[in-house]
């Protein structure tokens, strides 16, 4: 099952990922983090296709996709 990974300390809570996913996994919580940004979060994984489109539009490098083997 393919899934995401959100590196708090580079996430600038921007939202582009949120607007890239076509599933609407990823979204930001109404959580900031240590510097103060509201950060991505990655939601109901197990519909996640592994397309890497939030990947992509991350300006920061923050999302890893992760496409394991059955």
């Amino acid at each position: 099952m393919p899934y995401i990974v959100i590196e708090e300390d580079r996430c600038k809570g921007c939202g582009l990922c949120t607007i890239a996913c076509p599933k609407k996994l990823v979204s930001l919580s109404s959580q900031p983090n240590a510097l103060g940004y509201t950060l991505a979060v990655f939601n109901n994984p197990e519909n996640c296709t592994g397309c890497s489109l939030c990947a992509e539009m991350c300006p920061d490098v923050a999302i890893t996709v992760f496409k394991e083997d059955n």
